[in-house]
C-alpha cells in the first residue's frame, strides 16, 4: 500500500496533514502446529506482509479520533482518554480502545490524544488475525508517539489481554505474538505457555507461500473448538492416572503410543494422538528449516493436514478439496489447513514457476466441486509491527 496514498486519504478525512507518522502491523499465518497451543505444545507462526496501516497525528486535547477505510460507514469514532469503556456502537474501534486502556493502566496516563486513519488489507474473515494486527498497531503507535519504551513481549501480552478481557474472546497468545515478534523470512517456534521462542529461516527464493481462502463462513469453528478442547482435557485426565504429565504436549510420540490403552475411548485416542504428533511435527519442522530442507517441511505440512482431517476432524469438505487439489498440482511441496478449521484458509508451499497454473487449476477444481470460488493470495513472511 502506498504511503503517500494513505497520507492523502488521511488529509481527505481530517483536513490537516502536518507532522503525520505512518505505522504498519502485519497479519499472521500458522505454518504448522494446529490445535497444539491449548495442549501445552508448540506453534509455528509467521507474520505476513498483509496487515493494517495507521496514519497518526497528535492532538492538543485528550480526544482520540479513529477512522477506518474498511468500515467507512462508521465515520469518525471519537472518545476521550478519560473514558475508555467498551461500547457496542464503537465496533472495530473497541480493539484499539482496549489497548489504550490497558497501556494507560500499565504505563500511566498519556498526555494527549490523536487522530488516526486505519487501513487494512487483510482479507475479512480469513482467519489471518486482523484483530491482533489492529491491537499491536495501536501498541506500536502508543509506544512510539509517547516514548513509553515498552518491552515488545509486554505489548504482546496487553494485546492478548485486550482480546480476552476487553473484547471477551478467549483466545491464546499466538496471534499477538506472531504479529508483534515477527521477523522477515523467518517462522517462529513458540511455546505458548512459557513464551520461549526460536526463529527458523524460511529461505523461499524459489518458492511462494500461497494462502487459499475457502470463502466459507466458519460458523462451526467455535462450538467444535470447545468440544475438541474438552476431548483433549478428558484424554489428558485419563493419561494422568498413571503418567506424571501436565499437558499432552509433554509426551513424545513413543510415550503416547506405549500408554494408549489408558485412554480407552477411540475418539479420545484420535484427538490426543493429533495433539501429541502435531507437536512433534513442529519440532521436526524447525530442524528441517534449519537444514534448508524445504521438501521435508512440505511433507510435514501434508502430514499435519491428514491428522487434522482424520484424527482431529476439523477440516470439512471445502478445506479438504482445496488441499487435495494442491497436493495433486505439480510444484507443490506441501499444503495444509491453517487456523481453527471448518472453513477459513489453507496454505501451500509452491514453486515460483507453478504459482499461476496452481491458482488456475486448484481454483477450477474447487469451484467445480464446491460451487463457488476460492480466493488466492501470495504471502511473504515479513517483520512484526513497526513505524514505517
Amino acid at each position: 500500500m502506498e504511503k503517500n496514498a494513505l497520507i492523502d486519504h488521511f488529509y481527505q478525512i481530517y483536513r490537516k496533514k502536518d507532522k503525520l507518522r505512518v505505522f504498519f502491523s502485519p497479519g499472521r499465518i500458522n505454518l504448522i502446529g494446529e490445535h497444539t497451543d491449548y495442549n501445552g505444545g508448540f506453534v509455528f507462526p509467521g507474520a505476513i506482509t498483509f496487515g493494517t496501516y495507521g496514519v497518526v497525528r497528535e492532538r492538543s486535547d485528550r480526544n482520540v479520533c479513529l477512522y477506518s477505510t474498511n468500515f467507512p460507514e462508521g465515520g469518525i469514532i471519537q472518545f476521550s482518554l478519560d473514558s475508555l469503556e467498551y461500547e457496542d456502537e464503537h465496533g472495530w474501534a473497541n480493539y484499539p480502545k482496549g489497548m489504550i486502556n490497558y497501556i494507560q493502566d500499565a504505563y500511566g496516563t498519556i498526555p494527549n490524544g490523536f487522530d488516526m486513519l486505519v487501513c487494512g488489507n487483510i482479507p475479512n474473515g480469513a482467519g489471518l488475525s486482523s484483530s491482533a494486527s489492529l491491537e499491536l498497531l495501536m501498541g506500536v503507535v502508543m509506544d512510539e508517539l509517547f516514548q513509553l519504551n515498552m518491552e515488545r513481549i509486554e505489548m504482546v501480552k496487553l494485546g492478548q489481554k485486550t482480546e480476552n478481557q476487553f473484547i471477551g474472546v478467549n483466545s491464546g497468545i499466538m496471534d499477538q505474538f506472531a504479529v508483534g515478534m515477527g521477523k522477515r523470512d523467518c517462522g517462529i517456534l513458540l511455546d505458548c505457555d512459557t513464551l520461549q521462542y526460536e526463529y527458523a529461516p524460511l529461505n523461499l527464493t524459489d518458492h511462494k507461500i500461497l494462502i487459499m481462502n475457502t470463502n466459507k463462513r466458519r460458523e462451526l469453528a467455535d462450538s467444535k473448538y470447545n468440544e475438541r478442547r474438552a476431548e483433549c482435557e478428558e484424554a489428558l485426565l485419563r493419561l494422568k492416572g498413571k503418567l506424571d504429565i501436565q499437558a499432552l504436549g509433554d509426551l513424545t510420540e513413543k510415550q503416547f503410543d506405549d500408554h494408549l490403552e489408558l485412554i480407552a475411548d477411540p475418539t479420545l485416542k484420535k484427538r490426543a494422538k493429533h495433539a501429541v504428533y502435531e507437536n512433534a511435527r513442529t519440532i521436526k519442522a524447525l530442524h528441517s528449516l534449519r537444514k534448508g530442507e524445504l521438501g521435508e517441511f512440505g511433507r510435514l505440512m501434508n502430514e499435519s493436514h491428514i491428522s487434522l482431517r482424520d484424527d482431529y476432524e476439523v477440516t470439512g469438505v471445502e478445506l479438504d478439496t482445496l488441499v487435495g487439489a494442491a497436493w495433486d498440482h505439480a510444484g507443490t511441496l506441501g499444503a495444509r489447513m491453517t487456523g481453527a478449521g471448518f472453513g477459513g484458509c489453507a496454505i501451500a508451499l509452491v514453486e515460483n514457476d507453478h504459482v499461476e497454473s496452481f491458482k488456475n487449476e486448484v481454483g477450477r477444481q474447487y469451484k467445480s466441486k464446491i460451487g463457488y470460488e476460492a480466493t488466492f493470495y501470495t504471502a511473504s513472511i515479513g517483520d512484526g509491527a513497526k513505524e514505517l
